[in-house]
């Protein structure tokens, strides 16, 4: 415990292999699905503005890569609750664990988020009317946001982080009407007056 007194989160050598291993194997896993590797337009671009588009979710980057980086942002919380709070380092290094179980959690949604139960619970109860699921690409570069959410929370006060986490959800509930929040209560407990507001775009 008292080394991770004085040092953030930050993976070792055998963290960041362990990371890439785990985000290899998602988009192994992804492809095994046949899930399409790029956006099925056949261009690949760094960005994807237009939510309501056949390259949202299929390009490198969207407005949704925004919730990916306060995933990251999130997990960096929880692993310090974890860690330095409750001991887990004691069975896990921090070093060697932290930042593998966040990427192997991203992962996961991903392949959840790319499942026909989710795929279909995006199209019957939030914007998403025509949503078929993400492109290998979009769902590699969802994890790599959330990887450098978490590494930016690691190296930053606490103060910050949080401050840039409201931000981007303020940022993008005014420019699409979406956001991380509305996203998770939109899955959970659809509201039918805030689907009407955010299809009001």
């Amino acid at each position: 415990m008292g080394e991770l007194t004085t040092k953030p989160l930050l993976p070792g050598r055998t963290g960041t292999l362990l990371a890439a291993t785990f985000w290899l194997g998602t988009i192994v896993i992804l492809l095994s699905w046949h899930r399409p590797p790029i956006c099925p337009c056949g261009m690949v671009r760094f960005w994807a503005g237009e939510v309501q588009s056949a390259e949202n979710s299929q390009q490198i980057t969207d407005w949704y890569s925004f919730s990916h980086l306060i995933h990251g942002m999130l997990f960096y919380g929880v692993a310090h609750l974890l860690w330095r709070r409750a001991g887990l380092g004691r069975w896990l290094p921090a070093r060697t664990w932290a930042l593998p179980l966040a990427v192997l959690v991203e992962g996961s949604w991903e392949l959840l988020e790319n499942s026909p139960i989710i795929i279909d619970r995006y199209r019957a109860v939030t914007i998403s009317y025509g949503y078929s699921g993400d492109s290998v690409l979009n769902s590699a570069s969802d994890i790599a946001c959330m990887v450098l959410g978490f590494l930016f929370a690691a190296r930053v006060p606490a103060r910050l982080t949080i401050a840039v986490a409201l931000a981007f959800e303020l940022f993008t509930l005014a420019m699409i009407r979406d956001n991380l929040t509305l996203n998770v209560l939109m899955l959970a407990s659809p509201i039918e007056a805030v689907r009407q507001w955010q299809a009001a775009t």
